[in-house]
């Protein structure tokens, strides 16, 4: 059984509810880390706790226990003239915010005459994961 401590090795392929593909191990090394540490977002850290080399398994993960919830105040319009100059921020593109705590990636979001809108959620903040996974070892 996988347990906190341990180093695991998984495939998996995450899904939105759309049946969209966000993210997959297929064609790389599995996903190796270890369990407990955080370095995985915590649902998908609880589940393979209950799990065994070899399983496999679907989980769904609600955007609490994922990315997070959507944070309004991480959504801003910030003028065209605090741009640099050349500087022309197109929808889709992410750039680097700076602010006291260091550079913040931001996608920009929105581009109209009162300003750029720039969202520094996770791309996958307020959604709700699904992962198939497998177990592929422990240690």
């Amino acid at each position: 059984m996988v347990a906190p401590g341990k180093t695991v090795k998984v495939h998996y392929t995450g899904t939105l509810d759309d049946g969209s593909i966000f993210d997959t191990s297929e064609g790389r090394d599995p996903l190796e880390f270890q369990v407990g540490s955080g370095q995985v977002i915590p649902g998908f850290d609880a589940a393979i706790q209950n799990m065994d080399e070899g399983s496999t398994d679907t989980i769904k993960i609600p955007s609490s226990e994922a990315y997070g919830d959507v944070r309004e105040d991480m959504i801003a319009t910030i003028p065209h003239e605090q741009f640099p100059d050349g500087l022309n921020p197109e929808v889709g593109q992410t750039l680097q915010l700076r602010t006291p705590d260091g550079a913040l990636p931001v996608r920009v979001v929105d581009v109209k005459d009162e300003g750029v809108t720039i969202d520094g959620n996770h791309p996958l903040a307020g959604k709700d994961l699904t992962f198939e996974l497998t177990v592929v070892g422990v240690s």
